[in-house]
């Protein structure tokens, strides 16, 4: 039996905690809010963020880092994306040397400009450290629903070690070396799902949502091998896979914020009504800094950052993208 340790209670963090107690491992789950942590324990359910799956007998709510660390032979971190440098750092005396580092949050530090491995080097052996991503919510992967994702290291053995800590009958996992590939794909889908959101609000149909999905992919693409990454990640799971899935579904934060952003909400008063994080409104900012940085050419991105940031509406957006000049398909 392995005891994990794992750094946020959202329900992503719940939905993983209960894939790996189900195979008979002890974990310990901690976050910053208190109150949330007692009600947890309480009603032995997250009701805030994951109502409906039960905790495992083999979940114990730990009211400190430390007490949700000691021991931890795996350090599970699922804080939001521009809170992981700061979850890091108060984890990081915690962690013990020989243990292995598994991180799910998707995103881009603001200013910056950072992906979550890149922070993490800054602290941890990334011989040690493993990205976790793909199609999954966490409301159907609580509920045993058929998942499969992949995981990422430059060390292929502690990929593998993860693989074999999270893999059941019901959640597969595949293995890959190209952690620059995931983590980009999984962060910036969550932009196009904004904008397919968008687009769904504004009635524009299914032949829109495709284009967007199509063309965002490629301008994921185009960045993510300016930066390093293998063209062929962004047809796997972490890229195709997560950006249908975050596209089309309303368990998407994302585009349930796009949809009310497209209805005429602003995009303050829909990322509130969400009521969670909408990593996509903070990886909206950076990613338009990022592909400026590297001289990638990015439209859509660009696209809704002005209409995130309030510069246009979402009808002066779709216009832009409709005007622009005519190009070949791969160029």
């Amino acid at each position: 039996m392995n005891t994990i340790g794992v750094i946020g209670a959202g329900s992503w963090g719940t939905a993983l905690a209960t894939v790996v107690a189900g195979k008979g491992n002890k974990v310990k789950i901690w976050d910053i809010d208190e109150k949330h942590l007692k009600s947890m324990n309480e009603h032995r359910e997250n009701v805030d963020y994951l109502p409906g799956v039960p905790l495992n007998d083999n979940i114990e709510i730990a009211y400190t880092v430390e007490e949700a660390l000691t021991d931890a032979d795996f350090v599970l971190f699922s804080a939001p994306a521009q809170h992981f440098r700061s979850a890091l750092a108060s984890a990081a005396d915690y962690i013990r040397d020989d243990a292995m580092i598994i991180n799910v949050a998707k995103g881009i530090e603001q200013k910056t400009l950072a992906r979550m491995s890149e922070i993490a080097a800054e602290k941890l052996d990334m011989n040690r450290y493993v990205v976790l991503s793909g199609p999954s919510h966490a409301e159907e992967v609580g509920r045993r629903l058929p998942t499969t994702v992949a995981v990422a290291s430059y060390n292929l053995k502690a990929a593998e070690e993860i693989q074999d800590l999270f893999m059941t009958d019901r959640f597969r996992v595949y293995t890959t070396e190209d952690v620059v590939g995931v983590e980009l794909g999984g962060a910036l889908k969550n932009i196009i799902a904004l904008g397919a959101g968008i687009s769904d609000g504004m009635g524009f149909g299914d032949n829109a949502k495709a284009a967007l999905m199509t063309r965002g992919l490629a301008e994921i693409t185009r960045l993510g091998i300016r930066l390093g990454a293998k063209p062929e990640t962004f047809a796997g799971l972490t890229g195709t896979g997560d950006l249908i899935v975050t596209c089309t579904s309303m368990h998407s934060r994302n585009r349930r914020c796009g949809i009310m952003i497209g209805e005429g909400m602003s995009p303050q008063e829909a990322t509130e009504k969400v009521g969670m994080v909408v990593e996509g409104m903070f990886t909206t900012e950076a990613a338009y800094e990022l592909a400026k940085r590297e001289g990638v050419e990015m439209p859509i991105t660009e696209a809704i950052y002005n209409a995130t940031k309030g510069h246009i509406d979402a009808a002066s957006a779709v216009e832009l993208l409709m005007g622009r000049e005519k190009k070949h398909e791969q160029g």
